[in-house]
């Protein structure tokens, strides 16, 4: 089974890429548009379209959350000013309107909302531009404080430039945003305000992978890492599920050498956790020289992992795939499991599978460690074998971020031991300094409690007092 990235088509404006020669990629996913298009002010009809790319999951999450509220509001109020903004204009000069009391216009639900998360909006004799202005003021202080709404593999500032509008702090760089808007209104996704460069891209919020690839072009820049807005097709997916519903008992095996935690982690939380009720453990082969984020792996999913480390007699020879291989076979004839599957890219496996026919074997590999020839192997004997890179990857932030926190609290621990009681009573025995111990505390909170790390240009770190 050859990996399809992408076909090529034409298509309207109201999918894909616009009708240019893109790629139009298939199997994205569609987390980052659904936040972006809450954040932005996308209408909630969109949401709850199911036909639409934005999740209405998302939306009822980030509802939850204030600051993303106040942004979204903040939002929405602009683009509704931004829309109307003659009209609003006349009424409020000529029948001394105010935003509250123009509920055909602007959203009054938009305002009593910012009024209940602490923003109040509505000033007397504001005119509509210094509105605008205000909101920009409001959406630059506070667009920071969605920055954890989104993972740390996307760029913040890339995203956080779709909120502030150019030179929109004075009324001539506000009228000049808002000309381009006008302009282009079409082109805008949902006609929702947003900073960028405005083009025929069709619906730049169609999909996960659309939109950031666009996201980056405009700041000059290329986005590469597929697997963060994708995930496995149906007929992947509907192979493995095909294969556990087969099976009595199923036991995954791992050559934790000549495979990626990370990938694993994300395409086991990508499956239905209904079909993996058929797996009955999973065993890591794990060697010395193997990422440590396996050995925390069990802490991130739910089938229970058992793993083996595997020291080595030459440190030139592994025995990773000795002992994978008579794991199975115990399985097998001991624990009357029926069918493995085996993580690895290695065509050392080979073995176990031609020594083993009586049970059912399927193969999960990365595209650029696996060759050809297991591959072809794998094909004619009529054994599924699929891409742990084809699965979504960003639902496996949290593994890689506790494992390098662990790593790092682990060199801190080796590298670096300091006793602050013991350093304050060297320093009073060879400064001789009397002091009683109301002024040693006083000393102490006031130099020592504050003290803090400074790293250097070249990753040097330092450990600074507050200055005197």
């Amino acid at each position: 089974m050859e990996r399809m990235d992408f076909i090529n088509i034409y298509t309207d404006s109201s999918d894909g890429m616009n009708n240019t020669s893109k790629p139009y990629f298939k199997n994205s996913t569609y987390t980052i548009v659904s936040k972006v298009a809450y954040l932005i002010g996308v209408p909630l009809r969109i949401f709850e379209n199911e036909h639409e790319p934005p999740k209405l999951e998302i939306y009822c999450e980030l509802e939850k959350n204030k600051s993303a509220r106040i942004i979204r509001n903040l939002c929405r109020l602009r683009t509704e000013i931004e829309l109307n903004f003659k009209a609003i204009n006349n009424r409020m000069l000529y029948e001394y309107k105010n935003l509250y009391s123009l509920p055909d216009l602007i959203s009054m639900e938009c305002i009593e909302q910012l009024s209940a998360d602490g923003i109040s909006i509505i000033k007397s004799n504001h005119t509509l531009a210094q509105y605008i202005i205000e909101i920009n003021q409001l959406l630059s202080n506070r667009i920071n404080n969605c920055r954890e709404v989104f993972p740390i593999w996307i760029n913040w500032e890339y995203i956080r430039d779709l909120f502030i509008m150019p030179d929109g702090f004075n009324e001539a760089g506000a009228a000049d945003a808002a000309a381009v808007y006008y302009e282009y209104k079409r082109y805008y996704p949902y006609q929702v305000y947003i900073n960028w460069p405005p083009s025929d891209e069709g619906n730049i919020l169609y999909s996960d992978k659309k939109f950031v690839m666009l996201l980056y072009q405009w700041h000059n820049d290329e986005f590469k890492d597929f697997s963060k807005v994708s995930d496995a097709g149906d007929a992947i997916k509907g192979g493995i599920y095909d294969f556990l519903q087969d099976s009595e008992k199923t036991v995954i095996v791992v050559d934790c050498e000549n495979s990626d935690p990370y990938k694993l982690c994300a395409t086991l939380r990508n499956l239905d956790s209904n079909a993996l009720d058929k797996i009955v453990k999973i065993i890591l082969y794990d060697d010395v020289h193997s990422a440590s984020a396996w050995k925390i792996l069990s802490t991130c999913i739910k089938t229970p992992v058992e793993h083996i480390l595997i020291e080595r007699v030459k440190q030139s020879k592994s025995l990773v795939d000795i002992r994978l291989t008579g794991g199975a076979f115990r399985e097998f004839y001991e624990h009357n499991v029926d069918s493995f599957i085996i993580v690895s890219s290695d065509s050392d496996y080979w073995g176990l599978i031609s020594a083993l026919p009586e049970a059912r074997f399927l193969v999960m590999v990365e595209h650029g460690k696996c060759g050809p020839d297991i591959k072809s192997a794998l094909a004619n004997s009529g054994i599924f074998y699929c891409y742990l890179d084809d699965f979504y990857s960003g639902n496996a932030n949290d593994l890689k971020l506790n494992a390098l926190i662990r790593e790092i609290y682990h060199y801190l621990d080796s590298s670096f031991h300091l006793n602050v009681n013991d350093m304050m009573e060297e320093a009073y025995r060879i400064t001789r300094a009397e002091m009683s111990d109301a002024e040693k505390q006083q000393f102490f909170n006031k130099y020592i409690k504050p003290m803090h790390l400074v790293i250097g240009k070249e990753g040097n770190v330092s450990i600074e007092l507050k200055s005197k």
